[in-house]
This record gives C-alpha cells, structure tokens and sequence, in this order.
C-alpha cells in the first residue's frame, strides 16, 4: 500500500474535530483523508432517529461540514446500511485504512462487527473510544459482571478514570483529490416543512447556532463561570438555569465527555473547596450516562425489556386518551404540563421535570414505561438510547438501581417544593400566569373568586387533575403488590 491511498473518517456520534481520536489518527497517518456521516436508519435493529434530533442532526452536520472545510476536507454524505455503504465507499477509493470512534448500541456493536469481518485481510479497520471515559467493559464487579447499582459503579469507575488530556483539533488536513458523489445535506430532510413545528426549537437553540462543536464549547464554559457554583441545588429548580444543557451536546459527540471532566476538574481546582463539591456533583452526573451506556452494552434489550423479570408481569394499562393528555401537557398537574409543553417546544425538558412526568405516566396512570421511553425518542433532541433507557426503567422500578415502584412522587408537592413560586409553571403554562403562588400547583383548589382573578375556568382554560393523587398512587400500590413477590433483578 503506498501513502496515497486515503483513510476513511467514518463520523457517527463524534460530530466534533477536537479530542476526536479517529480523526487525530487519521491525520497522524499521513494519509489523505475522506470524512463520511451515513445516514443510517434501515440496519436491523436500529432505533430510527425521532424527529427532534433529525432537526438537530441537520445542523450539527451543517456546523461539522465548515470545520472539516476550514481545515481542507468535505464532508461525504451517504445514505443507507453503514457497514454496506462504508464497504463499497473503501472499495470504490482503495482504502489503506478506515477509523471510526465506537458507539455501544447493540445494533451498532452488530454492524461494526459485521464491517470489520467484511474488510478482514484487505482494509484496516481501527475504532476508538471517544464518547465514554471508560469502556462499558473496563469497570466490572470483582466477579467480572456489570454493576447494576450506580453508586459502588461509579465509585468503581472513580478508581480507574484518570482521562488524558483532551487531544487538539488539527489545524490542516490533507484531502483526497479523488471525485466522489454523495448527497446533499438538504436531500435527506431532516428539517421539518408542513407542518413546521420546529419554530420552538429554533428559539431555544438560536436557530441552529447554538448546535455544534462551537456551541457546546460556549455552553461548557458558560456553565462553569455560573450554573456550577450552585450546582447541587440548582440542577433541581427547573425555573433557573442551573444545569449545564449539554446533554445533546454531548449525544451527538460535539463534545467528548474527557473534554468535559478536563475542564470540570481544572475549574474545581482553581476556585475552593466548596466549589469542588458542586464540580463532583455535575460530575457524577456524567457517571450516571457512564452507567447508563454499560447497561445497554451489556444488557442489550434495555430499550424494551424490563431489567427486573417480574415487570414483566405487570398490569399496564392501555389508554389513549390518557396517554395523548400527557403527551400535550394536559394532564391537570402544572408542573408535569409545564414539562411536556417545555419538552415538545424546546426538544428539551429539565431533568428533575422528566422524573415528575415520568412517574405520573407510569404510576399514576398505570401506562407503560415504554410509551414514555418512545414519546421522549421522538421529542428530545438529546435522546440518547441508553440514557433514555435506563431512565425510564429507573422511574418505572424495573430497571437497575432503581427507584422502588412503591415511591409514587406526589406531583402537587414536587412542584412545591421546586418550583415554590411557579416560576417555571408560569413559562410554559401561561393560562396560569395570573393564578396566585398559593394556588399555582393547585388551580382547582383555588375559590372561585380567585379563578376569576386569574382568568381561569378549570375545564375550559385549563384541565382538572386527570387522576386524583391519592387515588393514582393507590392504585398503583395495588398493581405492584400483584408482582413484588417474584424475585428481583
């Protein structure tokens, strides 16, 4: 092989050029470079991306193109099964090497595998981690099996994770003067058109300016010189900004989590002690995606199985109408509507807020945590399939470290007690702007008098409760009881 046969970039969920280690080695190699994105939803198994992040996806890729031509590369585009299509790409420009960074979805783990056995003893093919700090495989119990409990895993994770620093971006790299044909960007879709309903996403994320590499670096910094002093408290009030909002950032690999705990690390160091503490706290936060994605590698049906066999016994219900009034922030509850009308705006929902919705979906109305897993797929722009997974196997009491089944959050109290001046409820939920701090959480236990006040007509302007708390949270103790004699996880 001589130095002029090219190495292929395969870019998938690693949409940056600093600390990208394919990308470094490709351009250690000497060789000229072919950077290729597949779209890729016909793989069997693949979870096909939900519309909120194809939104973000257009631009991320818009944003990674630029880079890659500042520095004398174009960005192939293709479409189809990537192991076929990244095969015939090496075989159409005689490929010394293809490099990519590893995902760990099980569909992903299967087409890799089926790629490097079909360009065994004629390509080199090399990946490399990049999107965790730890291989899902580098931290096991003494018995060599996963951990299914967070904390003894991230403390086991803590032991090991000493993360070099982040590599830095190449200032040139050598294009291939070869002509190739690929798609255009704009062919695949990925945006809206009738009905456009991405106008909220485009407020909130600056109309794709704040998607990116670039962006994901402002935002880190941005957090670090404010949301992170408070952190411990902060990430809980969903009225403030007191969480760092790079978890799409960091799905799509803009960012790379080493990038993150540097940098987190370094600011925790050059501030106090106390400082310190929230640093650790936003850290741990990172362990818990960490945990997340060791799960899905080693217990691949994740996404649609419960963890904890006797879940699979349990008494869901099927409602539609139920499950459409979530779905469109009419459920009555101001802080659980304050979250989904905030998640199908923004693409986004604060994490404490995903957690409240959550459990009203699966214990109050007994329906299956699988539609909530699913409605998030399509709606987050950070949906992320073993995050997503795991956090609602978490809410439903099925998965690992779970939250028991017989904690029923209280949504009146939740939103009480983190939200006390319904600030948040007020955002999103502006038929109750003018309702009183006693009664925002509470609206039909508001006088008549003083709905009038507020302008509100519980029925018209704004929905009852769905389900009566009391009354959700027992019935939701009577379906646990008719399992929780089988054996655990």
């Amino acid at each position: 092989m001589t130095v002029s046969q090219p190495i292929i970039v395969w870019f998938r969920q690693d949409l940056r050029i600093a600390d990208n280690p394919a990308l470094h080695h490709a351009a250690q190699s000497g060789r000229p470079i072919i950077p290729v994105f597949v779209l890729d939803d016909v793989t069997p198994g693949i979870w096909k991306a939900g519309g909120a992040t194809r939104w973000w996806l257009h631009h991320s890729l818009t944003q990674l193109s630029d880079s890659l031509r500042q520095r004398g590369l174009s960005l192939l585009l293709r479409r189809g099964p990537g192991d076929v299509v990244i095969a015939d790409l090496a075989e159409q420009v005689g490929a010394a090497e293809l490099v990519w960074n590893r995902c760990y979805e099980p569909y992903a783990v299967d087409r890799d595998t089926r790629l490097k056995a079909a360009l065994k003893g004629r390509v080199m093919a090399t990946s490399f981690k990049a999107a965790l700090l730890n291989e899902p495989w580098e931290v096991l119990t003494g018995q060599g099996t996963p951990y299914k409990v967070f904390t003894p895993y991230w403390r086991a994770a803590l032991a090991v994770t000493a993360p070099d620093r982040p590599l830095p971006a190449p200032d040139r790299l050598l294009p291939w003067p070869g002509d190739l044909t690929g798609d255009a960007l704009a062919d695949w879709q990925l945006l809206p058109t009738k009905p456009d309903w991405a106008a909220g996403l485009r407020r909130a994320w600056s109309d794709g300016e704040g998607v990116g590499e670039r962006a994901a670096a402002v935002r880190l910094a941005q957090f670090l010189s404010n949301g992170a002093a408070n952190y411990a408290l902060g990430r809980d009030v969903p009225g403030i900004d007191g969480t760092s909002r790079l978890s799409p950032h960091l799905h799509f690999g803009e960012i790379s989590p080493r990038q993150i705990w540097n940098a987190a690390k370094m600011a925790g160091e050059s501030v106090n002690e106390t400082f310190k503490v929230q640093i650790d706290s936003f850290l741990r936060e990172i362990g818990w995606r960490e945990f997340s994605h060791s799960l899905l590698y080693h217990f691949p049906t994740l996404p649609e199985r419960p963890l904890s066999a006797s879940f699979e016994a349990f008494p869901w219900t099927r409602d539609d109408t139920s499950l459409a009034a979530w779905q469109r922030g009419q459920t009555g509850y101001p802080i659980v509507d304050a979250g989904m009308r905030q998640l199908w705006v923004t693409g986004w929902m604060h994490n404490r807020v995903r957690m409240i919705v959550g459990s009203l979906l699966v214990k109050h109305l007994l329906l299956p945590w699988q539609a909530g897993e699913r409605w998030f797929w399509d709606t987050l722009v950070d949906a992320d399939l073993a995050n997503n997974a795991a956090g609602w196997q978490w809410i439903g009491g099925c998965g690992a470290d779970a939250a028991p089944y017989f904690r029923v959050f209280n949504p009146v109290l939740q939103g009480q007690k983190f939200d006390p001046d319904g600030r948040y409820v007020r955002q999103w939920v502006p038929e109750l702007k003018h309702m009183p701090d006693k009664y925002i959480h509470t609206p039909w236990t508001a006088p008549p008098v003083v709905l009038r006040g507020a302008g509100v007509t519980l029925g018209r302007d704004y929905p009852a409760p769905i389900i009566d708390h009391a009354l959700g949270r027992q019935r939701a103790l009577d379906a646990f009881a008719t399992i929780r004699s089988s054996d655990p996880v």
